[in-house]
C-alpha cells in the first residue's frame, strides 16, 4: 500500500503542539544577556541588606529605569524591577534591608534581599527627589523618606512613613520655584529650588521643621548667573552632619560651596590645573549622619585630572582644605565609602587603585591596575573599603567604563565584567560570516592564468599552508573526542567567528540608543565579536536608527539613523569604513532595501515619504510603499528622467475619517513557498493566494475606541480585505504578522462571536486568517487559467475588479498582551511556521505553532477521520501558553523592542533572536529536529557497535574461509 504523500506532511503539522523545544537544549542553545542599564553614579552603591551579616550587595538604578542587586562576587543578576521612568532616585536604609526608589509617579521601598515591593505608593507629581530621613534615635523604628515632586509647576516635599508610605506631612512651595533637591541633618530638613528666571537662576534653600514639615526660614544664594539649568548644581549632600550645595563659575576656575542652613558661609574654592582649562568637576561626600564632615573635589582637564580633599569645621563653617591627591594623566574614577565615622576615598586610574583616609593624605592601599581593555578609561564608580587588619585594607569598586562595561574590580584586578553597554538595543539584523576573501581572491586568480604558473602558485600556497599544521595535529584529539561524545562541538573561543555546517554561527548586528554598535556572535552563546562606538549621542537622547542593511557579498552593514548619519562597517572585525555625521544629509523617516540596476542597496525615505530624485542607475526596480507626511500610505514608481529617476505617487491610501495609521506591515524578505495548496482530507486542494506584493496597514481612532486592518496591494493600491473591531483599548499593544497566505494580529477589544456555545466577552485576542484563491477545493479562481496575471490588469475585461482572496478568520483570548509579533523562518518553507510572540507582562517569547491559530478549527463539533487526517481538531475559544511553548523558560527577558528570525542550513531549524533592554537568543524546530541527531544521541556506541562488527568480521573471516575449504575437499 502506498504511504501518502500528505500524512507525512499531516505528521509534521501535528508536532509543533508537543514541544517548543528539546529538553536537553535548554540553556544550551540558547544564550540570554540579562542586563540593567548603565549604572548611574548617584544611584548606584553597596548595601548590607543583613545587619548581622558583613556581605554586601551591589545596587544600582540604570539609565533605562531598571533596579537590581547584583551579587558583588559573581556579577549575577540577583533580582530587577522595571521602574519604567529613565530618570529615578534609589537611596539604601542604611542598618535595614530596604532600599527606597522613587521614578515618575511612583515611590517604592524594596526588600533589599529578595527584590519583592514592601509598600507602593502613587501621586500626582513626578519625583524630583528621594532622601532617607537619618535620626540620632536609637529605637528599631523603620526610617522615613522624604520624596520632592514637582506638581503643576510648584514644588511639594512630603514625609513619608517608613513602615507603609503613608504621607507624616506635606509641604507645597506655592512661589513658582523650580524644586530642585532635598536634603537633612539631625536638626533640619532642606529645601532647596531654582529661583528666577530660565537661563540665570539662583538657589534659594528653604528649611523646614522634620517633625511638623513647617517653614522655618529660607535664604537665597546668588549664583551671578552661574547656575542656567540643574545640571550645573554640581552637589546637594544629603544625610549627613553638614550638607552642602555646590557649583561651579562659568569659567570652572572655582567653586562655589555653602554648607546648608548657613545663609552667610558662601565661600569660594579656587580649582587650579597647569594643563589647560578644567572640563569637568565632580564632588564626592559621605551620606551617613556619623560620618565625618569632609568632601572630595575631582578636577578633570582634557589631558588630565586631579583630587583636592577638604574638611568642614562644623563649630564655625568652615571649609579648609586638607590636602590634595597627586595630578595624574588622562581619566580617573574616584568614590565615597563610609564604616562608622570613617570616610575613605578610592581613586581609579589607568594604571593603580589606591585608598586613603579622609583625614590623612596617607595612602592605605595600593594596587597596580590589571585592565582586560587597554583602550577604555573609568567614568565612575562606587567602592566598598574593608580594613582587614590595623595595616592592610581591602577594597572592591563597581566602575563603569567609556566602552560602556562595568566591571568590578578588586584590589586592582578585575572580577568580572558585564557588557551594559548592549541594554537599549533600538535595531538588529542577522548577517552570514563573511568567508576568507583571501583564499577566494588567490583562487580566482590561479584560475585566469596559464595551468603552469597556477600549478606553481598552488604548489607554493601549499607548502605555506604547513605552517598550521601542528596546529592542525594538535586539535585533532579534542576534536575527535567532540565528535564521539554525546552533545555538540565545543564552542570556539570568544571574538573568533568560524562558520560551521549547519548554519547556527551568524553574526547578530546590534545597534543601542547610545550610539554603539555590536556584533554578537550566535554560535558561541551570543558572545560580543566585536563593539564600535558609532555616534556621540548627547545625553537625554537616543539614537533613531531607521534602518540596517547587511551586505554579504562585500562583508559589510550600513546602519542609517534618523538624522541622515550613517555608518559602514565590516561585519566581520567591526572595522569602521565609512561614516557621515548627523546633519549631513536630510533627516530620515524610514529605509527600505530596493533591487536596482546596480545592485540592492538602502534607500532612505525623508520626512514626507518622498526619497527624492535619485541617479537612474540606483532607480528601484519595483514598487515602493511609504508613509506620508498626514500618514497616508503611498505607492510609489520611478520614471526615468535623464540621469535621473523621479518618484512619482502611483496610488494613496487613506483610512476612514478619524483613523489614523499605526503600523504597516509586509511579507518577510526571505519567506519561500514548499506548497501552493492545502491537501484536505478527502485530497481536494485549496489553492493558497500567495502574492507578494502585499500589506497589512493597522489604522486605529482614539474617540471611537476601533481598530481596522486593510490588506493592500502595492503595485496597484486596490483594497483587498478589510476588517474592523469595536470596543478597542487603543492605549494597549496592537501588533501583527504577514507571512505566505496567513495574517495574524492582537488587540485588546470586545469579542463578538455568532456561535452560542461561545458568549461575547471582552480580552485580549488573537485573530488569525488565512487567504485562498477560492472557497472552493480544487479550484484556482478568477485567475486560474492565465499562465501570468498583473495587479494593474487583472484580467483582458476592461476595468476588471480585482481578484480578491477568499479569507478564513477565526479569534482566540489568550491572557494577557502582546506586544511584538514574528514569524520563524527557515530555509525551503517547509517546516510549520511559528508566531512569536512576546508577552510583556510574564517578560517572556512564546512560539505558538500556526496549527494552533488555524482558522478551519472545527466549532462546536469534533472532526471527522478526514478532517482528522488533515490535521484539523475542534476549536476552543482560549489559547492558553502551555510552558512547553515559552522559548525563553524561566528567564525573564525584560524590555523587548522587537524579534528577528532567519533560517539556518538545516530546514527544521530557525534562529530566533530578541533585542531591547534584554537580548535573547535561541534555535527552533517548529517541526522538531528531522534532519539533525540529537545532543542525546550516543555517537559512542554507534562507533562501538561499528568496531565492535569490524572487530567480529576480521575474526570470523579466516575461520568461514577455512571451513569453506574444508568443505569443498570433504565433498570431492
Amino acid at each position: 500500500m502506498r504511504l501518502p504523500l500528505n500524512l507525512l506532511s499531516l505528521t509534521l503539522s501535528m508536532l509543533p503542539s508537543a514541544l517548543a523545544v528539546f529538553a536537553d537544549d535548554a540553556y544550551a542553545v540558547d544564550y540570554h544577556h540579562e542586563l540593567l542599564g548603565l549604572p548611574q553614579p548617584q544611584t548606584t552603591f553597596f548595601h548590607r541588606p543583613r545587619k548581622e551579616d558583613k556581605a554586601s550587595l551591589l545596587y544600582t538604578l540604570s539609565d533605562l529605569g531598571v533596579l537590581g542587586a547584583v551579587h558583588p562576587g559573581t556579577g549575577k543578576v540577583l533580582w530587577r524591577q522595571v521602574l519604567g521612568a529613565e530618570n529615578g532616585f534609589l537611596r539604601p536604609v542604611e542598618g535595614e534591608n530596604v532600599v527606597a526608589s522613587g521614578a515618575g509617579q511612583r515611590v517604592d521601598a524594596w526588600d533589599a534581599m529578595s527584590g519583592k515591593e514592601i509598600w507602593g505608593n502613587v501621586f500626582a507629581g513626578t519625583v524630583k527627589d528621594l532622601e532617607i530621613m537619618e535620626s540620632a534615635a536609637t529605637d528599631n523604628a523603620p526610617k522615613h523618606i522624604l520624596a520632592l515632586f514637582e506638581e503643576d509647576g510648584k514644588g511639594v516635599l512630603r514625609k513619608l512613613k517608613g513602615k507603609n508610605g503613608d504621607v507624616a506631612w506635606e509641604y507645597i512651595d506655592h512661589s513658582g520655584d523650580t524644586p530642585l533637591q532635598v536634603s537633612t541633618n539631625v536638626k533640619d530638613v532642606f529645601l532647596v529650588s531654582l529661583h528666577g528666571s530660565a537661563g540665570a537662576y539662583n538657589l534659594k534653600v528653604t528649611t523646614l521643621d522634620p517633625v511638623t514639615g513647617k517653614k522655618i526660614t529660607d535664604y537665597t544664594l546668588s549664583t551671578k548667573g552661574d547656575v542656567h539649568a540643574a545640571e550645573d548644581v554640581l552637589l546637594v549632600g544629603a544625610n549627613s552632619a553638614s550638607p552642602i550645595i555646590a557649583w561651579t563659575d562659568k569659567s570652572k576656575s572655582n567653586l562655589k560651596v555653602n554648607i546648608l542652613g548657613k545663609s552667610s558661609s558662601l565661600q569660594t574654592l579656587p580649582l587650579k590645573d597647569a594643563d589647560g582649562e578644567i572640563v569637568k568637576v565632580s564632588i564626592h561626600a559621605p551620606e551617613l549622619i556619623q560620618s565625618l564632615p569632609h568632601f572630595l573635589v575631582h578636577s578633570h582637564s582634557a589631558l588630565s585630572n586631579r583630587a583636592d580633599v577638604y574638611h568642614i569645621d562644623l563649630k564655625t563653617g568652615g571649609i579648609n582644605k586638607a590636602y590634595s591627591l597627586p595630578k595624574l594623566p588622562g581619566k580617573g574614577a574616584v568614590s565615597v565609602s563610609s564604616q562608622d565615622a570613617n570616610v575613605y576615598f578610592t581613586r581609579i586610574t589607568e594604571d593603580e587603585a589606591i585608598v586613603v583616609s579622609s583625614a590623612s593624605h596617607g595612602i592605605l592601599g595600593r594596587w597596580p591596575m590589571k585592565s582586560a581593555k587597554e583602550s577604555a578609561t573609568y567614568l565612575h564608580g562606587a567602592s566598598e573599603v574593608v580594613q582587614k587588619s590595623p595595616d592592610a585594607y581591602s577594597v572592591r569598586s563597581a566602575i563603569l567604563t567609556s566602552d560602556e562595561d562595568w566591571i568590578l574590580i578588586r584590589n586592582g584586578a578585575v572580577d568580572w565584567t558585564r557588557v551594559e553597554g548592549l541594554s537599549g538595543a533600538v535595531a538588529a539584523e542577522w548577517a552570514e560570516i563573511p568567508a576568507s576573501e583571501s583564499l577566494a581572491k588567490t583562487l580566482e586568480a590561479e584560475a585566469h592564468s596559464n595551468p603552469l604558473s597556477a600549478y606553481i602558485h598552488r604548489v607554493k600556497r601549499h607548502a605555506n599552508d604547513l605552517q598550521y599544521l601542528p596546529a592542525y595535529l594538535q586539535q585533532l584529539p579534542s576534536r575527535f573526542i567532540t565528535s564521539l561524545l554525546p552533545g555538540e562541538a565545543a564552542s570556539q573561543k570568544p571574538g573568533v567567528l568560524i562558520r560551521d555546517s549547519f548554519g547556527f554561527s551568524k553574526v547578530v548586528i546590534v545597534a543601542t540608543q547610545r550610539g554603539h554598535v555590536y556584533g554578537l556572535d550566535s554560535g558561541n552563546q551570543g558572545a560580543v565579536a566585536w563593539s564600535i562606538k558609532a555616534f556621540d549621542i548627547p545625553v537625554g537622547k537616543k539614537w533613531d536608527v531607521k534602518g540596517i542593511w547587511v551586505e554579504p557579498s562585500k562583508g559589510t552593514v550600513t546602519i542609517r539613523g534618523g538624522d541622515g548619519e550613517y555608518v559602514l562597517a565590516e561585519i566581520a572585525t567591526g572595522k569602521t569604513v565609512e561614516r557621515t555625521m548627523p546633519g549631513s544629509w536630510p533627516t530620515v523617516q524610514s529605509t527600505a532595501v530596493v533591487d536596482s540596476p546596480s545592485g540592492p542597496w538602502l534607500l532612505p525615505i525623508g520626512v514626507d515619504g518622498s526619497p527624492g530624485d535619485i541617479p537612474a542607475e540606483w532607480a528601484p526596480s519595483a514598487n515602493l510603499v511609504v508613509q506620508g507626511k498626514d500618514g497616508e500610505v503611498k505607492g510609489l514608481k520611478f520614471q526615468t528622467s535623464g540621469a535621473n529617476a523621479v518618484p512619482t505617487v502611483v496610488w494613496i491610501f487613506k483610512p476612514v475619517l478619524g483613523q489614523k495609521i499605526v503600523n504597516i506591515v509586509s511579507r518577510p524578505v526571505h519567506d519561500p513557498v514548499a506548497s501552493i495548496g492545502r491537501v484536505l482530507g478527502d485530497r481536494t486542494v485549496l489553492y493558497k493566494y500567495l502574492n507578494p506584493n502585499i500589506v497589512l496597514v493597522t489604522a486605529v481612532s482614539d474617540e471611537a475606541s476601533t481598530a481596522s486592518f486593510y490588506l493592500l496591494d502595492t503595485v496597484s493600491g486596490d483594497l483587498l480585505y478589510s476588517t474592523s473591531h469595536e470596543g478597542v483599548d487603543t492605549k494597549q499593544p496592537i501588533t501583527s504578522a504577514l507571512t505566505e497566505n496567513f495574517f495574524v494580529y492582537s488587540l485588546w477589544s470586545d469579542v463578538v462571536t455568532t456561535a452560542t456555545e461561545f458568549p461575547s466577552s471582552k480580552g485580549y485576542q488573537i485573530v488569525a486568517s488565512e487567504m485562498y484563491e477560492s472557497d472552493v477545493a480544487n479550484d484556482r479562481g478568477p485567475l486560474g487559467v492565465m499562465a501570468n496575471a498583473s495587479s494593474i490588469e487583472p484580467s483582458d475585461i476592461p476595468n476588471a475588479e480585482p481578484a480578491l482572496p477568499h479569507v478564513i478568520t477565526q479569534s482566540y483570548l489568550v491572557s494577557e498582551p502582546i506586544s511584538h509579533m514574528a514569524v520563524t523562518q527557515t530555509g525551503q518553507g517547509i517546516t510549520t511556521r511559528q508566531i512569536l510572540c512576546t508577552l510583556a507582562n510574564s517578560n517572556a517569547i512564546v512560539g505558538i505553532p500556526r496549527t494552533l491559530l488555524d482558522p478551519r478549527r472545527l466549532v462546536g463539533r469534533d472532526p471527522t477521520p478526514l478532517e482528522a487526517e488533515e490535521g484539523l481538531f475542534r476549536y476552543q475559544p482560549t489559547i492558553d501558553i502551555d510552558p512547553k511553548l515559552v522559548l525563553s523558560h524561566k528567564r525573564e527577558v525584560i524590555g523587548i523592542q522587537d524579534v528577528i528570525a532567519t533560517p539556518a542550513i538545516l530546514e527544521s531549524t530557525s534562529l530566533v533572536f530578541a533585542y531591547g533592554i534584554d537580548i535573547f537568543g535561541t534555535r527552533v524546530a517548529p517541526s522538531m529536529a528531522f534532519d539533525i541527531l540529537g545532543k542525546g544521541f550516543n555517537k559512542l556506541s554507534l562507533v562501538g557497535t561499528v568496531l565492535a562488527l569490524w572487530v567480529g568480521v576480521f575474526i570470523l573471516a579466516p575461520m568461514v574461509r577455512k571451513k569453506q575449504i574444508n568443505a569443498r575437499w570433504q565433498t570431492s
